[in-house]
């Protein structure tokens, strides 16, 4: 089976499982780090695997697809060989890319019209297209087209939007099935749930994507701008639809408390570029709450930077030493505050995981996003 529910807890629909891919098993729940145009900014792949521990990575179609392209791609003999990764990899199709590009493209019924942010050059995403160049890119998970509606929109934009994604969708799980892998791997293709922050249209959306019958589902649209409460009872309507025993996968989200909250929810795959993208700007996540190391406190704190987890490298290095790298705008003050969030990011979900087994998430939790909200 591809994916497996090991344990539930029975205070939340929060569950504990594995997923099978030929580049290894993934134990939900999990979080991926992003590696945008295969590289995940200021961390080596050993690092990735040895000392963060990361069993899966995102990649980019969109980026990938620009830069360094499909043909160099192809002919390392994709993604895997290329970055030198031998686990799993997802890439999402571009949606949000093409939808950030909003002063530069145009949607219609063939697809996403766009300009590269490169070069100015024009390029079609269609669903057959997008599924031709995931294909070349050889990700084990490969997510169909669809399209991100802004936050706040108005209801029939909404509408409108989500069925255009599932026409695009239909389209692309035709074409998904009928070509073949281009490595020895097999790839699994999942649909998208859309319809903005509004009930019905996420409940239509939902059962439109479960009638599929996909490996595995994904919820997008969301983190958007929305209010954090708003997402979660997103997601609550979503689940309450969705195949109990496919994996769901919220796209883009988000800080630790929001991972706890969906995970309490049931959901099993996160992403977001918070961990690193904060981390280049000085921000830190740690068990006990959100530290600024550029604040002038951490100036003579020669204790380590999270002493409650201390699962991760970096914990050899003082808050002083990294806040002193940070100030200085060296690239190794980049690195270990990086290395440092992703790792305590996969600590976060794999302590999850544990207290799922033994019974206690629901209380352990509780605990939790109270200390990760606190500014230390």
């Amino acid at each position: 089976m591809f994916f497996t529910i090991q344990n539930t807890d029975n205070k939340s629909n929060a569950r504990a499982g594995i997923i099978n891919t030929d580049h290894g098993n993934i134990e939900t729940p999990i979080f991926m780090p992003v590696g945008t145009a295969g590289s995940v900014k200021a961390v080596h792949q050993n690092e990735l695997k040895n000392e963060i521990k990361a069993q899966i990575i995102l990649g980019n179609t969109y980026h990938l697809y620009l830069r360094p392209g499909t043909e160099i791609l192809g002919k390392a003999g994709g993604l895997h060989k290329f970055i030198n990764w031998d686990k799993p990899i997802l890439t999402d199709s571009g949606g949000y890319q093409v939808f950030s590009l909003a002063a530069n493209r145009k949607l219609t019924e063939e697809g996403a019209l766009f300009r590269s942010h490169i070069d100015g050059s024009k390029h079609l995403f269609t669903p057959e297209s997008v599924v031709d160049i995931e294909r070349k890119i050889g990700a084990d998970i490969i997510m169909a087209l669809d399209e991100c509606t802004p936050y706040p929109c108005d209801f029939n934009y909404a509408k409108k939007s989500m069925e255009l994604t599932h026409r695009w969708l239909k389209r692309g799980i035709d074409h998904f099935n009928n070509t073949e892998n281009l490595y020895e791997h097999r790839q699994f293709y999942f649909p998208i749930v859309q319809g903005s922050t509004f009930p019905d249209l996420r409940k239509i959306s939902a059962k439109e994507i479960s009638s599929h019958n996909a490996e595995g589902n994904a919820i997008g649209g969301l983190s958007v701008g929305e209010p954090a409460e708003k997402m979660y009872e997103m997601i609550e309507i979503v689940n309450e639809i969705l195949p109990l025993k496919k994996p769901r996968y919220l796209m883009g989200v988000g800080t630790p408390a929001n991972i706890l909250e969906g995970i309490e929810r049931g959901i099993d795959m996160f992403d977001c570029v918070m961990p690193t993208r904060n981390a280049r700007n000085g921000m830190l996540f740690t068990s006990e709450g959100i530290i600024n190391i550029k604040n002038e406190k951490w100036k003579k704190d020669f204790s380590p930077i999270d002493i409650s987890a201390n699962t991760f490298a970096d914990t050899q290095y003082s808050k002083a030493y990294l806040r002193h790298l940070i100030i200085s705008k060296e690239i190794l003050g980049a690195q270990i505050a990086s290395i440092h969030n992703l790792g305590f990011y996969i600590w976060l979900v794999g302590e999850a995981r544990k207290q799922i087994v033994n019974g206690n998430f629901k209380s352990w939790k509780s605990e939790m996003v109270i200390k990760l909200a606190q500014r230390l």
